[in-house]
C-alpha cells in the first residue's frame, strides 16, 4: 500500500484532522507562491522609465497581463485538469516563475520587463490548482477562507521580506529571485501535503455536488443559464480588482506619502485584515443551507462596499489616522474580494443542477478582472499622471463601491428569483 493511501485511510478519519491538514497545506502553498509574485513591488525603481512610462508601472502591468493571459487559458486548462495532476502542475509552474525571476536579474534594464510576463503567466495557474483540492466539500467554506487569508497576509509579509533583502544590500533586480529561493523548501512540503489529502467523500458530493472536469459544452451551458447575474457579479469583481491591485502593487508609495512606511507596517495591517476577513467569511461554514450561505456571502460583499467610502470620508475629515484608514479600506476591499475567490461560486454551484466547478467561474471572473486592472493603471499613467498614487486611490474608494453596491442589489434580486 502506498504511503499516501495509508495517510488517507488512517490520518484523515475525522473532519477536524482533515480540516487542519488541508487548511495548512493550502494556506502554505499559496503563501509560498506570493514569494515568487509580489517581492518586486517592494522596490520603487526610482528614476527608471520605458516608453515614457514609470518602470514600476511597466513591470506591474506586464505581470498582470501575464496573469490575465493565464486566467484566460485557465478557463479551459483548470476546469479540465484531472485531480491527480494538480500537485505536479503547481511545482512546474512555480519553477517556471522562479526561473523567470532569475533571468530578470541576469537580463539588463530595460530589457528584463518581459520576464515578468512569463512569471505572471505561470503563477496565474496556481490558485485554481490549489482550490481544486478544496472545493466540493462540506468544509470548503472554512478551507477557502483559510486559503484567502494566505493572499491577504502573504502580500504584506513578502514585501516586508523584500525590503529586508534590499536593506541587506541585494540589488533591486535580484531581490525577487532571492526571496523566492528562500521559500522553495516550504513550498515542496505544502504541495506534498495537498497531494496526499483525500478526495471529497460521498457525503460531500451529496451536499455540494460532484466537481468534475468540464467540457466546452458544459462551460457554455452553465454560463448561459445564469448569464445576466454572472455578468453583474463579474463586473463587481472587475471593479474591486482594480482597487485591490493598486493597493497591493503601490502600497509602498502610498505609505511613503502618508509618512508611515516601515518594514513591519505592511505585515501588521494586512495580518489584522486577514484575520478579520477569514473569521467573517469562514463563519458561512456553519450555515448548512446553500441558499442561506450564498445570501450571507452577498451580505458580506455589501458590508465591504459600505466600509470603503465611509472610511475614506472619515479619514479626509480628520477623524481617522492614516494607519486605521488604510486598514479599514483594506478590510472593505477584501470583504468584497475574498468571497469571489471560490466561496461565493462554491455555494452557487451547489444550488444548481448543471455540471460545473469553481475553477471555471473563478478564472472567467479573474481574467476580466486583470484586464480591468491593466486599464486603470494605464489610465493613471496617461490620464492622471499629475496625481499621486494616494490621491488616485482615495478617489477610487468613493466611486467603485457605489457602482458595486448598485450591481450587487440588482444581481441579488436576479439570483434569488432564479433560485426560488
Amino acid at each position: 500500500m502506498k504511503y499516501e493511501t495509508i495517510l488517507r485511510t488512517r490520518q484523515f478519519n475525522n473532519s477536524t484532522t482533515l480540516t487542519l491538514w488541508l487548511t495548512i497545506a493550502a494556506f502554505g502553498t499559496y503563501f509560498c507562491m506570493f514569494a515568487f509574485r509580489k517581492p518586486f513591488t517592494a522596490a520603487t525603481f526610482n528614476g527608471l522609465q520605458l516608453w515614457g512610462i514609470d518602470y514600476k508601472i511597466v513591470l506591474v502591468v506586464t505581470q498582470i497581463l501575464g496573469y490575465a493571459a493565464a486566467k484566460g487559458t485557465g478557463i479551459k486548462f483548470i476546469s479540465e485538469t484531472r485531480p491527480q495532476d494538480r500537485s505536479k502542475y503547481i511545482l512546474l509552474v512555480i519553477g517556471v516563475a522562479e526561473a523567470a525571476l532569475l533571468l530578470f536579474g541576469v537580463v539588463a534594464y530595460p530589457y528584463n520587463w518581459l520576464l515578468l510576463f512569463i512569471n505572471g503567466f505561470a503563477l496565474g495557474m496556481v490558485y485554481g490548482l490549489v482550490f481544486g483540492f478544496l472545493e466540493g466539500r462540506r468544509i470548503t467554506d472554512i478551507l477557502g477562507a483559510g486559503l484567502c487569508l494566505s493572499f491577504i497576509v502573504a502580500s504584506g509579509v513578502v514585501k516586508s521580506i523584500g525590503l529586508w533583502v534590499l536593506g541587506s544590500g541585494v540589488a533591486s533586480m535580484w531581490m525577487p529571485a532571492t526571496v523566492g529561493f528562500l521559500f522553495i523548501p516550504l513550498l515542496v512540503l505544502f504541495v506534498w501535503m495537498l497531494h496526499v489529502s483525500p478526495p471529497p467523500t460521498v457525503e460531500d458530493e451529496r451536499d455540494r455536488k460532484p466537481r468534475l472536469p468540464m467540457t466546452p459544452q458544459d462551460r457554455r451551458f452553465f454560463f448561459r443559464s445564469l448569464a445576466p447575474g454572472l455578468l453583474m457579479l463579474i463586473f463587481i469583481y472587475v471593479l474591486i480588482s482594480m482597487l485591490r491591485d493598486i493597493r497591493d502593487n503601490f502600497a509602498i508609495e502610498m505609505w511613503q506619502e502618508l509618512g508611515s512606511l516601515t518594514p513591519q507596517i505592511l505585515t501588521t495591517t494586512e495580518s489584522w485584515i486577514g484575520i478579520i476577513v477569514t473569521v467573517l467569511v469562514g463563519l458561512s461554514f456553519l450555515i448548512k443551507s446553500n441558499k442561506a450561505a450564498f445570501g450571507m456571502n452577498l451580505f458580506i460583499i455589501s458590508a465591504g462596499s459600505v466600509i470603503i467610502p465611509t472610511a475614506s470620508w472619515l479619514f479626509e475629515s480628520g477623524q481617522l489616522s492614516s494607519v486605521l484608514w488604510m486598514t479599514l479600506v483594506g478590510l472593505g476591499i477584501y470583504l468584497i474580494y475574498v468571497p469571489f475567490n471560490g466561496i461565493l461560486f462554491e455555494r452557487l454551484i451547489a444550488l444548481r443542477e448543471e455540471k460545473a466547478n469553481v475553477g471555471f467561474l473563478f478564472y472567467t471572473a479573474d481574467f476580466i478582472g486583470y484586464i480591468g486592472s491593466v486599464s486603470v493603471l494605464l489610465f493613471k499613467n496617461f490620464g492622471r499622471s499629475d496625481w499621486s498614487w494616494l490621491r488616485f486611490y482615495i478617489g477610487l474608494t468613493y466611486f467603485i463601491p457605489i457602482i458595486s453596491m448598485a450591481l450587487l442589489i440588482t444581481s441579488s434580486f436576479y439570483f434569488f428569483r432564479k433560485i426560488n
